[in-house]
């Protein structure tokens, strides 16, 4: 069994079992914020929320990934990961909206909250998430959708300690206006990581060049192999999560050898870029780039 192997369900049990504490301490915050009356436990129980959809999508993705390509779908289910993790951005915009709306009436009729129950429970939700970011940390560095994940549930703990740290001035001075502003916080806290993760899934599904790859070094690296007059048509796209594919016209020099050339570009490819995907057709002269690449 690879490495890979290992590595993927290794990720997918971290990802099940992290699941598994963020439901159970929803639940338990969800009706903390109502009995409370704590809009700012709220929203942190709303942005776990969005980590128990993007924890189930995450978890849904590999799971279609291991079906096999066939003939309608021959590249398998790759792009799931990417679908479910803009599926996950647009709920937590969503989730962040309903939050600022709440925190604009909480502001203009402010609401008792019950401080010390409310200190309790955020603390009891930093030791959660703290738990989950330690599990998912690892996977963040190869999936696009663990990474979302794990940056939710890393922004969660950050969130935690401001609802701690909003219950600690209320319980402290009485001031019940802190408890909308934290929920604020919060709820502004999450926009640009939402708008990061929006971006980089949308870019993937619009077939965008990966940013780990350079596409001027890339052109020169395969107009140096020998027996290669030009390239053109040159396309780099992203499958899913670190799968990136490459397609390209070259234009061969007189009398270059067919065979060795198409093995040396594949292979420069390989050594040289983050691409597992190559298709290369050659030419005895160029027939027209109607990409413009």
């Amino acid at each position: 069994m690879s490495h890979e192997h290992h590595h993927h369900h290794g990720s997918r049990r971290r990802l099940a079992l992290v699941l598994g504490l963020t439901c159970a301490f929803l639940a338990v915050e969800v009706v903390a914020g109502v009995l409370t009356g704590s809009l700012s436990l709220l929203a942190d129980a709303g942005h776990m929320l969005t980590d128990v959809a993007g924890l189930v999508l995450a978890l849904a993705a590999m799971k279609f990934a291991e079906r096999r390509p066939s003939p309608r779908r021959t590249y398998g289910y790759h792009r799931v990961e990417i679908l479910a993790a803009l599926t996950n951005a647009l709920i937590l915009a969503a989730v962040a909206g309903y939050i600022l709306a709440e925190a604009w009436a909480r502001f203009r009729s402010p609401q008792p909250v019950a401080s010390v129950p409310v200190l309790a429970v955020a603390v009891a939700g930093l030791v959660v998430n703290l738990t989950g970011a330690l599990l998912l940390r690892r996977g963040s560095r190869a999936s696009l959708n663990v990474r979302g994940a794990y940056n939710e549930v890393l922004a969660d703990a950050l969130s935690s300690i401001g609802v701690i740290a909003g219950a600690a001035v209320i319980t402290a001075t009485g001031w019940l206006w802190v408890d909308p502003l934290v929920a604020v916080a919060i709820a502004l806290f999450v926009v640009p990581r939402t708008w990061a993760l929006v971006r980089e899934a949308v870019h993937v599904l619009l077939e965008g060049t990966p940013p780990e790859v350079d596409l001027t070094a890339l052109r020169a690296a395969l107009e140096g192999v020998p027996g290669v007059r030009t390239v053109h048509d040159l396309h780099v796209w992203t499958l899913t999560s670190g799968i990136h594919a490459l397609s390209a016209h070259a234009v061969l020099q007189e009398g270059a050898s067919h065979g060795a050339v198409l093995g040396a570009l594949r292979q420069r490819v390989v050594d040289g870029f983050p691409i597992s995907h190559v298709t290369v057709q050659l030419e005895e002269r160029c027939c027209g780039d109607h990409s413009h690449a």
